[in-house]
């Protein structure tokens, strides 16, 4: 029989059991559990979870303050441009509407001159027309206007009657004679003495005028 100490508990001591089995029969091999991945992982997330709740606010940083500072100072410059912009665009669309409105009144005064042009050239048309007639009237009375001396109807003066345009003297003295007679051949004549006489003359005659001033055709 085999040495089969057992220990205090009755039961046989591992050597004592190997040693009893036979020999041919391999001893299978002891699997060890892989724990040291998990507890990595652990380790991780645990370093991972302080890790968070030790950083610091990122809105406490400096440079986080310095960007909000600089936000905030070109937000206000920007809205100064703006404020500035529409100050000038308010004063530029002032000066615009009063340029329009100038420039509405300036056409305007341009159509009324325009039109007080047009009148001073109806105007002087008329007066030139007027004046034109006046002379035509001058012309035509000193056509028709003689005095003294001795005219042939037909030729120096139109026949028609003759009226003396004022008052002659004592000394006045006129006569109708036969055209180239030389003052021979008498049609009529007349000492008036006075007042506005009047002749008849008619072509083919002669007519001699003396001291009685200017005579007009009627």
């Amino acid at each position: 029989m085999p040495n089969t100490d057992t220990n205090r508990a009755g039961e046989p001591q591992l050597d004592e059991v190997q040693q009893a089995q036979p020999s041919t029969v391999a001893a299978k091999p002891v699997r060890k559990k892989r724990v040291l991945p998990a507890v990595a992982v652990l380790a991780l997330l645990a370093g991972a979870v302080g890790i968070g709740t030790t950083l610091p606010d990122p809105k406490t940083s400096d440079a986080y303050v310095a960007l909000v500072g600089e936000k905030a100072s070109v937000e206000s410059d920007r809205d100064s441009v703006k404020s500035s912009y529409e100050s000038m665009k308010s004063e530029y669309d002032t000066l615009q509407n009063g340029m329009a409105a100038r420039e509405a009144k300036v056409t305007a005064r341009e159509t009324e001159v325009g039109k007080a042009d047009a009148a001073v050239k109806t105007a002087d048309a008329a007066v030139k027309k007027r004046e034109e007639a006046v002379t035509g009237a001058e012309k035509t009375k000193a056509a028709n206007t003689i005095g003294d001396g001795t005219w042939t109807v037909g030729k120096d003066i139109e026949a028609g009657t003759y009226r003396a345009s004022a008052d002659v003297g004592s000394s006045c003295y006129w006569g109708i004679y036969a055209t180239g007679s030389n003052g021979s051949n008498i049609i009529d004549n007349d000492l008036p003495g006075g007042g506005r006489p009047s002749v008849a003359l008619s072509g083919g005659q002669d007519f001699k005028s003396s001291r009685c001033g200017k005579w007009e055709k009627q």
